[in-house]
């Protein structure tokens, strides 16, 4: 019995346990069921104001639409407005085609003409323009070599002559020399200025010419300021120079002729050795090497030959100690013979710059002669160019279906107002018969 109790109280409580539970759960579902028609409420608000959004960008849009329609219809008339333009303008543009068409074919053949003409006569002056200079340099050139060639002649021819002469002109020096003996005895003055005069005669009969090849009496300054004037400057080519001083030891030489013993003539020879020493001596002691551009040495002119020879005889060291001292010795005969040589060296440093000249004249012709070469070459270029010009617009005019030539003579046919007539030869070039024009 206690036992049937206890299950109908478990019972009992089973049962009011599900009550509580189901309660609970009813509530719990209640207030599941008032979130959700809230929600439905919410969502029904918001469905509602997109439905009215919607309305609105519709309305908005067939408003668009309609604006685009008109706009569509609007521009399909401005459409076949510019098309009808357009064809207008074809229409046009083909006419004044086939107006250009009939003038480009008059002004072509008038430029064509034209051009033919001035270009026949700009090549024969711009040949004459380029051979004038080009025939005159030849000309200039061929004058100058047979005038050089006539010079060298002239001068061998000359040359010869002066050596011939050489012989004569010392016998005669020497002739001259002992005729002017007796008035020269005891007077330095004046064997000086003899001396002096005696050596320009010289100078002048070797053709050279004063004040080019040689200059006389000329001042410089020494090393302490004291005036230093040579009888002669000899010039050589280069701006170089040769100094020339005459000494003339004539006294104690006459008494050495005249004297009539032996012992007389050594005192008188040896006093005309120690003369000659002397000027050595005081010519060293100028330097006048050292005041122009000169070899290191000056020469020394004694203009008597035998009292030359007569000196060196007596002492032969004499030229070599002159030429330690920088001097060298000359005689009449051989300082011809050394002017002889100078005059040689100028004559040669004018052939060097002639034929120098020569060079420069050839190697301007030649480039004036490439020059010219050129020039030709693209005057030969020009012409090329004009006549591939000329080919090409006279293709133009008769080659093709719709050459220039068949165009205007259709044209013609349309009822052009005018009395012109095509050549046979221009209707020919445009595969055109005369009878078909």
């Amino acid at each position: 019995m206690t036992g049937y109790i206890i299950a109908i109280i478990i019972a009992i409580v089973a049962v009011v346990a599900v009550v509580v539970m189901w309660r609970r759960e009813v509530g719990t579902l209640a207030e599941d069921v008032a979130k959700r028609d809230a929600l439905i409420r919410s969502k029904d608000e918001e469905l509602a104001e997109l439905n009215r959004s919607h309305a609105s960008e519709l309305a908005q849009l067939n408003q668009s639409l309609t604006n685009e329609r008109v706009a569509h219809a609007r521009t399909e008339s401005e459409r076949d407005a510019i098309k009808q333009t357009y064809e207008q303008a074809q229409r046009d543009r083909a006419e004044s085609e086939s107006n250009m068409k009939n003038e480009f074919k008059t002004l072509a053949n008038e430029i064509l003409a034209e051009h033919q003409h001035n270009l026949r006569q700009t090549n024969r002056d711009s040949i004459d323009l380029l051979l004038k200079p080009f025939k005159d340099n030849i000309t200039e050139f061929r004058e100058r070599v047979e005038r050089i060639y006539a010079a060298e002649n002239e001068q061998r021819g000359a040359l010869k002559n002066e050596l011939d002469n050489l012989v004569k002109l010392n016998q005669q020096m020497t002739s001259s020399a002992a005729n002017l003996t007796d008035a020269l005895k005891g007077n330095s003055k004046v064997q000086g200025d003899w001396g002096e005069a005696y050596l320009e005669t010289i100078l002048e009969s070797t053709g050279l010419v004063k004040g080019i090849h040689y200059h006389l009496q000329q001042n410089f300054r020494g090393e302490e300021g004291q005036n230093l004037r040579p009888d002669v400057v000899l010039s050589l080519p280069e701006e170089r120079s040769i100094v020339i001083d005459s000494k003339v030891s004539l006294t104690a030489y006459v008494r050495y002729t005249e004297a009539e013993s032996a012992a007389e003539r050594s005192c008188a020879l040896a006093e005309h050795v120690q003369s000659v020493k002397k000027h050595v001596q005081e010519l060293a002691a100028k330097e006048y090497q050292k005041l122009i551009n000169s070899p290191d040495f000056v020469i020394m002119f004694i203009p008597t030959e035998p009292a030359f020879l007569e000196a060196l005889k007596e002492d032969n060291t004499i030229w070599a100690d002159a030429y330690r001292r920088k001097i060298i010795i000359s005689s009449p005969t051989n300082l011809f013979a050394l002017l002889k040589m100078v005059g040689d060296m100028w004559r040669r440093d004018e052939q060097t710059k002639n034929q120098a000249e020569i060079v420069d004249k050839a190697t301007k012709l030649y480039e004036q002669m490439v020059v010219f070469t050129e020039q030709l070459e693209g005057v030969g270029t020009a012409l090329d160019s004009a006549k591939a010009r000329y080919d090409e617009a006279y293709k133009r005019l008769h080659t093709g279906n719709n050459n220039i030539v068949r165009l205007g003579e259709r044209l013609k046919k349309l009822g052009l107002p005018t009395k012109k007539q095509q050549s046979p030869k221009a209707l020919a070039a445009a595969d055109m018969d005369v009878d078909e024009e």
